[in-house]
């Protein structure tokens, strides 16, 4: 018989001290590819900004823009109408318009 508040063999507690080390383990494996695509994000998103802004200051960039925003805007039309009709707009030519 043994002591009070020992474990003999195979009662479980190795396992829970494995397990208890394999969670920190765990978590960082995972944290660290979230935090590496958050810094990624973070660097690219300021890029973005100070490039918009570079292309404000350029002449000839609100022509740039308005070309931009009427692409934007076909665009837009085109997904807005392939989702109101039944019709597969992928099988359609090229070159189409309304």
């Amino acid at each position: 018989m043994l002591p009070a508040g020992q474990r003999g063999p195979g009662s479980g507690g190795e396992a829970a001290m494995a397990l208890d080390r394999r969670w920190p383990l765990a978590l960082a494996r995972g944290a660290v590819p979230v935090a590496l695509g958050l810094l990624l994000w973070v660097a690219i998103a300021g890029g973005e900004h100070e490039r918009q802004q570079t292309l404000k200051g350029q002449p000839g960039a609100d022509a740039a823009l308005a070309q931009r925003r009427r692409h934007n805007e076909l665009i837009m039309a085109a997904l807005r109408e392939a989702a109101e009709t039944d019709d597969n707009v992928a099988h359609r030519g090229v070159p189409w318009r309304k």
